[in-house]
């Protein structure tokens, strides 16, 4: 006999709510970044974390870790974002071995370009369809798996 805890009809329904609306949402992003400047979700994220970076430059590792991308996967988009000239790579000054990621002026106005479309789209499929209180219930519950996950 499995000691398996099985979702309830409550629990089966926010599950599937979950990963439904994750998976639309995400499609709708990856168009409208896609089309608005060839870039994929993760390329903006990494342009979006390094623009929220002191000085616009962050280690790799420590990017990798906030963007929840392998170091490879880390390494490959940063390639293609280099290729575009939106981000270079250097030499972290205290540590030889350190490598920065350092977003470019043609990725700050890249960014600049993008965002107003990029909210657009956050906005109406998310963040107007929802009430204060839901986006506050909503950022309390992932921030709390996320932090499990992240454990």
């Amino acid at each position: 006999m499995s000691d398996t805890r099985w979702l309830d009809p409550t629990e089966t329904a926010a599950w599937r709510a979950f990963l439904s609306t994750a998976h639309l949402l995400e499609r709708r992003i990856e168009e409208q970044l896609k089309a608005a400047a060839g870039l994929t979700h993760p390329q903006w994220e990494i342009l979006v974390r390094l623009a929220d970076a002191p000085d616009r430059r962050m280690r790799m590792t420590e990017l990798a870790r906030g963007v929840v991308v392998s170091k490879s996967a880390l390494t490959y988009q940063i390639t293609q974002l280099e290729k575009a000239g939106l981000v270079e790579r250097t030499t972290c000054p205290s540590d030889d071995r350190g490598v920065l990621a350092v977003l470019t002026d043609a990725g700050t106005r890249c960014l600049e370009q993008v965002a107003p479309g990029h909210v657009e789209v956050v906005r109406a499929y998310l963040i107007d369809r929802l009430t204060r209180e839901e986006l506050e219930t909503m950022t309390k519950a992932m921030g709390r798996t996320e932090q499990a996950l992240r454990d």
